[in-house]
């Protein structure tokens, strides 16, 4: 264990209120996160834990203290504060301190990647000419691919950018929606047209669509094509049977990326067809030029709640396969 005293300037009273909150709630929450002891007199303050985890929280605290100049601080900021400054990114800081970080522009701004695996993410995409993006909701896989795709096209190295899903659970009860085909498959593409209107504006993206620049299109209609100079997205893909993603990945081109993202563990398919992104995963572990990013708990970005509630299943399941093992151990003996 050990101390660190850290003195936050200005000592303006108004900032440290909103910098602790109200009964020290925001010192509280960076505490339970980051596993220390926060003691504080005025701006002097007092940091006391593991040393890995009081270099993380000094660096929160110095970062949030900043942001109260502008903005009031919640509990929703410091938890994405501490997303930047996680115990694991400042613990592997030695090994990457040559590495910059790397910021997308887009309308909405700077989108940079929080955290090491995002940062990490964001710099095999642009090594990689096929990456996968696996882990649970809410860690920003779709999310910065496609402001990686935006990128990539307002740069000239692509000339279209092509968003994939799996249209339904098995990719065979089209039949059952109404409307015309396009009216058909909107519903299952939406959140990739959600993050397009948010990173370039509704009117921009209608009439890069009408032109064909960027094309959002169910998997089925990939089959037979042959994809070049374009960025490809394939989203959902746990949802993907084996021969599905087989005959996707093998329909990039000559000057194309693509990047293939999905949750192993919400998988719609029925319980007999295997999980083609589950299976490639296995296939393709030794490929080289293939790049594979693996996201956890830690890296949600949305709601505190969303990150402990992926936790509480990543445990049961553990549990639960841990108990079939102990099972199928004692039915052999």
């Amino acid at each position: 264990m050990i101390s660190h005293e850290i003195f936050l300037l200005p000592a303006d009273n108004g900032r440290l209120s909103n910098f602790c909150g109200q009964t020290n709630i925001h010192l509280r929450q960076i505490e339970a996160r980051l596993k220390v002891e926060i003691a504080n007199r005025g701006n002097q303050f007092k940091v006391t834990g593991l040393d890995g985890s009081v270099k993380a929280a000094c660096a929160v605290m110095k970062k949030l203290f900043e942001s109260t100049e502008n903005e009031l601080l919640t509990s929703e900021l410091i938890h994405l504060a501490m997303q930047d400054s996680s115990i694991d990114e400042i613990l592997e800081a030695p090994e990457s301190t040559d590495q910059q970080n790397i910021s997308i522009k887009t309308k909405r701004g700077l989108i940079k990647g929080r955290g090491h695996n995002q940062q990490e993410y964001l710099r095999k995409i642009v090594s990689h000419d096929i990456n996968f993006g696996v882990g649970p909701a809410g860690t920003g896989k779709t999310y910065l691919a496609v402001a990686c795709a935006i990128e990539a096209l307002q740069n000239e190295k692509v000339r279209k950018i092509i968003l994939v899903r799996p249209a339904v659970e098995a990719g065979e009860k089209l039949g059952f929606l109404p409307g015309d085909m396009a009216q058909k498959v909107d519903p299952y593409l939406r959140p990739l047209y959600d993050a397009l209107y948010e990173m370039l504006g509704f009117e921009r993206v209608e009439k890069m669509i009408d032109r064909g620049v960027i094309e959002v299109a169910p998997l089925a209609f990939m089959r037979g094509r042959t994809l070049n100079d374009a960025f490809i997205i394939l989203d959902e893909a746990q949802n993907t049977t084996m021969e599905q993603i087989k005959m996707f990945l093998t329909r990039v081109g000559f000057g194309s990326t693509a990047i293939v993202t999905g949750d192993i563990t919400q998988v719609d398919l029925p319980s007999e067809k295997m999980s083609g992104l589950r299976h490639v995963l296995e296939v393709l572990k030794d490929i080289e030029g293939i790049s594979f990013t693996f996201f956890n708990a830690r890296d949600v970005v949305r709601h505190p709640l969303v990150q402990r509630i992926v936790s509480a299943y990543e445990a049961y399941e553990k549990k639960t396969n841990s108990a079939h093992e102990s099972d199928s151990h004692s039915d052999h003996l």
